[in-house]
């Protein structure tokens, strides 16, 4: 079936390239999470080992990389939702290229700290913001389709890149990896997002906000509703990150050995990949707020059954396949929760200031689950916490309703 539009006339509009767009997308954002997020964890040891930098040190310079990726999300989504995802995700990936290629060559810290930063400038036009934003002006209302169809795909970075990352330090050491890997970006990611990528953009019929005319950036982003919503998929993403970060630590704490306590983390990615299959049909049976309260509550009782389980493993494993689909629902509650309040045509800037919190807490959470630990006496104490503050994102999401559609005709005044 090909992707349409339905017009403000009630009349079907064909996307043109939505299909093909939806593709290159599958392909340049695995290829970017797996080269300039997934290849990092891998290398890490070998970058300190080599170069005598401190481990800390390495990591921070990492993080730094994904807060710049949430604070330049704003002014991203901002020029997408102006001139489209061709020429934005274009110049994102052709800024990657060099920046990874300062990662490979930098010979101090000091230098090595700017790549970083530059990547994580051009991650905010790689990763899944702007991508999620492409598809939801493409497709309009099939949009959760498309969605699901990137994330399944694009759940695969990891298990495609970190072998492939693994292999290329063997053969060529770190420095050589993340130079094959920048040939990658530049060879893969750059010339799809310049040439197959669909031109057409502002001239894209958009679905309005349910019940009336849509408002405008500065109104959504000045609402209450915004804000609570804001803060509801944060305190999400906080606990689901840092849960998924801290679960082997968690394992070893309870006796677990690291290669159980390993297997147990992997399974839960199958669990991410059954969430995400099954928020299609709970979206068409929910409507937007309750949908948001449930996801939530649902990462609240996951990392409190992480907080109260010690075993057996069968329950272990279990309780972390559940995580793990409570964590894959919330991927696609934050790609389509803005489009389900005002609709498509301010997705992208409203979007790209959304992002901005739960980027800055997806680089905090391994951090602040380790802080948890250390203040509350052990890691099912920081569990517990974090399940309390999923909780609390439930409660808010109760008050993320738009107002009527009266108050959203007045946005415009």
């Amino acid at each position: 079936m090909r992707p349409v539009r339905v017009g403000a006339s009630g009349a079907s509009v064909p996307v043109v390239g939505a299909r093909r767009g939806l593709a290159v997308l599958c392909v340049t954002v695995t290829t970017s999470y797996g080269v300039l997020f997934y290849a990092f964890p891998v290398l890490v040891t070998a970058i300190t080992a080599d170069t005598g930098w401190p481990s800390g040190q390495v990591t921070a310079l990492f993080s730094a990389a994904q807060v710049t990726a949430g604070l330049t999300g704003v002014l991203v989504g901002r020029l997408l939702q102006a001139h489209g995802p061709r020429p934005v995700m274009t110049a994102a990936s052709v800024v990657a290229v060099p920046a990874l290629a300062g990662i490979a060559l930098a010979p101090s810290t000091g230098l090595f700290a700017l790549a970083w930063i530059v990547a994580g400038t051009a991650m905010s036009g790689l990763y899944y913001p702007p991508a999620f934003a492409a598809l939801t002006r493409w497709y309009g209302g099939a949009r959760v389709r498309a969605l699901t169809a990137l994330t399944l795909v694009a759940g695969l970075a990891s298990t495609v890149f970190a072998p492939v990352t693994a292999a290329l330090e063997q053969a060529w050491g770190w420095r050589g990896a993340y130079l094959a890997l920048t040939g990658v970006v530049a060879v893969v990611v750059v010339p799809l997002h310049a040439f197959a990528l669909p031109r057409d953009w502002a001239g894209i019929d958009t679905d309005e906000s349910p019940g009336g005319p849509g408002p405008t950036t500065g109104a959504v982003v000045r609402s209450r509703a915004f804000w609570t919503l804001a803060t509801a998929l944060t305190a999400g993403a906080l606990t689901v990150h840092a849960g998924v970060v801290n679960l082997v630590p968690l394992l070893e704490s309870r006796g677990f050995d690291t290669t159980t306590a390993a297997w147990a983390l992997g399974l839960g990615g199958l669990g991410q990949v059954a969430g995400r299959l099954v928020y299609p049909h709970l979206e068409r049976r929910t409507s937007p707020v309750p949908r948001t309260a449930l996801v939530l509550g649902a990462c609240a009782t996951a990392s409190l059954l992480l907080a109260l389980v010690p075993g057996p493993w069968g329950l272990v494993v279990a309780v972390a396949v559940l995580a793990g689909t409570a964590r894959g629902v919330l991927t696609l509650l934050q790609a389509t929760a803005v489009a389900d309040r005002w609709g498509t045509a301010v997705y992208a800037s409203v979007s790209g200031v959304m992002h901005v919190p739960l980027m800055l807490a997806s680089a905090l959470a391994p951090w602040i689950g380790v802080a948890l630990a250390g203040s509350l006496g052990g890691y099912p104490a920081a569990f517990g916490a974090m399940s309390a503050l999923a909780a609390t994102g439930a409660v808010a999401a109760l008050f993320s309703r738009p107002g009527s559609a009266r108050a959203r005709e007045s946005y415009r005044s």
